[in-house]
């Protein structure tokens, strides 16, 4: 198992045991340990092998054997007895906002709600209210929650579905039958959340390849199985939908199974204009079929350029006699918006440094918060004195590589920054964020904002919207005017690209673009693995049409510096 997959399963357990009136230490046992597993540089799974899990701060001997038990067998029995206690559908109450551990034994053992309709139920009659804790501004709340928890059941995040999908394409092309195999749908669309994941391949044995795929002991359940198609549902309650065909349709299976409908529909109305049909085995005139060795001969054999995936939503590719070049991972010479051990993250700023030069970036910006996030470790003066004199250190060490001086300053309510002047003139950059009070009108949120960027010491606005993928909503924005505002400042907008957020939404990153706002690629990395973020922002931005020279932190160390330095 990952050390993802372990925390979660203890992260659950603490859940599990405080919902249970459990003692408060023992659920916290579990949630330390998953803290110190997210922590390691290693996997968890060596220390199993090395039998080194007690080296973990906080593991005891009863920790050490369910870790154990855990990363070997692939399940923890006291895990799922503790599940077995509750209903299935109680675990969908997690899923609103507000609906902690506590509120949740209350609703459960008081009124005897285990699932989203029964706590709607509760509002509307009127029983909640007899509950402490549940007055009518929080019963709207869960009412809006409930709503959209609905709306996104059944939903994965982009990583966690892209993790596992790339886990089963290896081990499905190390299989000797395997002649192509890919990652098809709205995952190799860089869609931000998805249903489900779709593989195709072309195999010399479909029947061996399918059972390889089937066999998988990551699969719960078998939900068809085929020769031509299977399906599964994962552990994790991914489905995965695994299309075999021949290697000539291939090219085909992977164009259909890849673009949307609406992408769909246009392809085959441009090849019925030709006199061919396309469908997923092929392009095909009259009983003839037209050889295409990969995506881009189909697209020119209907005279059109090639899409890269990530476009094909029938929302402007069409239009263009040519696909401009898209931002690649490779064009990033810098990482902005990372945090360490001063504020709320995971590493120090040497080890987030060395990680990133590790990883060939020329450059780190070091954006912990700042004071008003106390939850958060936010810096007091004091504390920005000491980080800024850490950072004059390991430049003098590190050089070439560089550490720009930054902060994520929230956004208060009235759009202020945080800190005095002369604390604010000592950044090099300066991300301001809105992390407080997201209960905002349009025009609330939009003056709000746009306040913060009209200050002349913002750089860059951070996660825009404030939205947690699958969790919240974002508060609403007049776009309009907060990209003409962007523009008119020098402000450049980031895509945060943490899973979790993927915020700017790719809708509106084409549109920044045409309206002059440079867009920023922030992994917002709580510790060295949330480096890696970099990917899913990438693919934001490709959907968004940008290329590198959109793209802030394609700048070299020297033209970076320049641009920080431009305002303020």
């Amino acid at each position: 198992m990952t050390n993802k997959e372990v925390v979660d399963i203890l992260e659950e357990i603490a859940l599990l045991l405080d919902l249970a009136g459990e003692s408060p230490f023992k659920s916290r046992a579990y949630t330390n340990a998953a803290r110190r597993i997210e922590q390691l540089d290693g996997t968890i799974a060596e220390l199993v092998e090395q039998d080194k899990v007690r080296d973990i701060q906080g593991v005891g001997e009863a920790l050490e054997k369910k870790v154990t038990e855990l990363v070997t067998t692939g399940a923890l029995g006291y895990h799922s007895d503790l599940r077995a206690q509750f209903p299935e559908s109680l675990f969908d109450l997690f899923k609103i906002p507000g609906l902690g551990p506590k509120r949740i034994k209350a609703v459960y053992g008081e009124l005897g709600i285990e699932s989203l309709d029964g706590l709607v139920q509760a509002c509307e009659s009127g029983a909640l209210s007899k509950v402490k804790g549940f007055g009518p501004k929080m019963q709207e709340k869960i009412v809006d929650g409930v709503a959209f928890a609905k709306q996104h059941q059944g939903l994965h995040l982009l990583n966690e579905a892209r993790d596992q999908a790339v886990r089963l394409k290896n081990l499905l092309a190390e299989h000797p039958s395997t002649l192509r195999i890919d990652i098809a749908g709205s995952l190799r669309r860089c869609k931000e959340v998805v249903h489900d994941a779709d593989l195709i391949a072309s195999s010399s044995d479909p029947v061996a390849l399918m059972k390889c795929f089937v066999e998988d002991t990551e699969v719960k359940r078998v939900t068809n199985h085929g020769e031509t198609k299977s399906s599964v549902l994962l552990q994790s309650g991914l489905s995965v939908d695994l299309r075999v065909v021949s290697d000539e349709a291939y090219p085909f299976a992977l164009a259909h199974f890849t673009g949307s409908k609406d992408h769909n529909v246009v392809m085959r109305q441009r090849a019925k204009e030709k006199g061919l049909k396309l469908n997923e085995y092929g392009l095909f005139e009259g009983d003839a079929s037209r050889v295409c060795t990969d995506e881009a001969a189909l697209y020119a054999a209907l005279d059109l350029a090639f899409v890269p995936p990530e476009l094909r939503e029938d929302m402007g590719e069409f239009d263009v006699k040519e696909v401009p070049a898209l931002v690649e991972l490779d064009d990033l010479a810098g990482m902005i918006h990372c945090h360490s051990t001063y504020s709320d993250g995971r590493n120090t700023i040497e080890e987030m440094a060395l990680a990133s030069r590790e990883r060939e970036y020329a450059y780190l910006t070091m954006t912990d918060h700042s004071q008003s996030a106390a939850y958060a470790g936010g810096l007091v003066p004091e504390r920005i004195e000491k980080q800024h004199a850490e950072i004059d250190r390991l430049n003098a060490d590190l050089a070439p590589f560089r550490i720009f001086k930054g902060i994520e300053s929230d956004i208060r309510s009235d759009g202020s920054l945080d800190y005095e002047e002369e604390i604010l003139d000592s950044f090099d950059l300066i991300i301001a964020s809105v992390h407080s009070k997201l209960n905002m009108s349009e025009a609330e949120a939009t003056n709000r904002v746009i306040t913060a960027v009209e200050n002349p010491h913002t750089r860059i606005l951070g996660h825009p919207t404030g939205r947690l993928l699958l969790a919240r909503a974002g508060y609403p924005l007049d776009y309009e005017k907060l990209f003409d505002a962007c523009a008119a400042n020098g402000v450049a907008i980031e895509i945060n690209a943490n899973c979790h957020r993927l915020d700017l939404d790719w809708r509106y990153v084409r549109r920044a673009k045409e309206k002059g706002v440079t867009l920023s690629i922030g992994p917002d990395a709580h510790g060295v693995q949330g480096l890696d973020n970099m990917i899913y922002g990438v693919g934001i931005a490709r959907k968004g049409w940008l290329e590198a020279g959109d793209v802030l932190n394609t700048l070299s160390v020297e033209a970076f510096a320049a641009w920080c330095a431009k305002r303020g």
